[in-house]
């Protein structure tokens, strides 16, 4: 009896031995050991339901209690007051003018020639030192009138430094580019561009009679706006087929122009137009 395994059930059939197995009380033994069963496995099921609640609950208060928080320490932040930018001003020591407050009128310098004595004028004729420190003018190296002779306001001179002429506008807006950033292109590229000029070029007939095929290379500037001017024969071949190839290229479609410093500008460009018979 010791070994017996009462979850198994097998301890009814002893306890039945050779009695009635049809009346109820059989029956309801028998389900005793299943019913335990399944009453041990929801337990357990409620148990596991119960801690797993009480977990994700505590989860959840502690999350709200750090959004809380952080919600308190950033209000605690708006309402500290904000600080003032300080803008240091750095004194700007500007030299003053220098400025000559009694100015002798000057003589301009002049290189000696040679003359003939009747040629010279008196007032050309070199002064001697004597002469010089009698007069009430200086040399300088440019004319200055003075005033020491009307004896009025104090003349000032100052000396002006010759500033290089910035560039004309017009001409740097005019200037035509050789290679840029970004070089202008035919709509669709280079293969486009290939497709257009075998299906829009006409062999001319007096070159055809006559056997002349080659390659016409074509120089033309892409404008700001894309549109093809200045268009020119650079390598010739034919003056048949350098016709043609002009003509063709005159009738592209707009390209998208070149950029220097992202500013669409005129741009030189070559396009080679091939005549070969079949």
């Amino acid at each position: 009896m010791a070994k017996i395994d009462l979850v198994s059930g097998a301890w009814v059939d002893i306890v039945f031995q050779n009695r009635n197995k049809e009346y109820g009380a059989y029956a309801l033994r028998k389900g005793t050991s299943n019913r335990n069963i399944k009453a041990i496995i929801i337990m357990i099921i409620l148990a596991a339901l119960l801690f797993g609640g009480m977990a994700i609950k505590n989860i959840v208060d502690e999350q709200a209690r750090k959004v809380s928080a952080t919600q308190v320490t950033e209000l605690t932040a708006l309402n500290q007051p904000k600080k003032k930018a300080e803008v240091k001003q750095k004194k700007v020591e500007v030299e003053p003018e220098k400025v000559v407050e009694r100015v002798k009128s000057s003589v301009k310098f002049t290189a000696p020639v040679i003359k003939k004595d009747n040629e010279v004028k008196p007032e050309d004729e070199l002064k001697t030192q004597d002469q010089l420190n009698n007069t009430k003018t200086a040399i300088g190296s440019f004319d200055v009138k003075g005033n020491d002779d009307a004896n009025g306001q104090v003349l000032k001179a100052k000396e002006v430094i010759a500033q290089p002429e910035p560039p004309k506008q017009a001409e740097v807006e005019n200037k035509v580019f050789e290679a840029v950033e970004q070089m202008p292109s035919f709509p669709g590229g280079p293969s486009a561009l290939m497709q257009y000029l075998s299906s829009n070029v006409r062999y001319p007939v007096v070159a055809q009679e006559n056997g002349v095929q080659g390659r016409v290379v074509i120089s033309f500037v892409v404008e700001k706006n894309g549109s093809i001017t200045d268009v020119r024969v650079v390598r010739s071949v034919d003056p048949a087929l350098d016709r043609e190839a002009v003509r063709v290229v005159k009738s592209m479609p707009n390209w998208i122009p070149g950029k220097q410093n992202g500013s669409a500008v005129r741009v030189k460009y070559n396009v080679p137009v091939t005549f070969r018979l079949q």
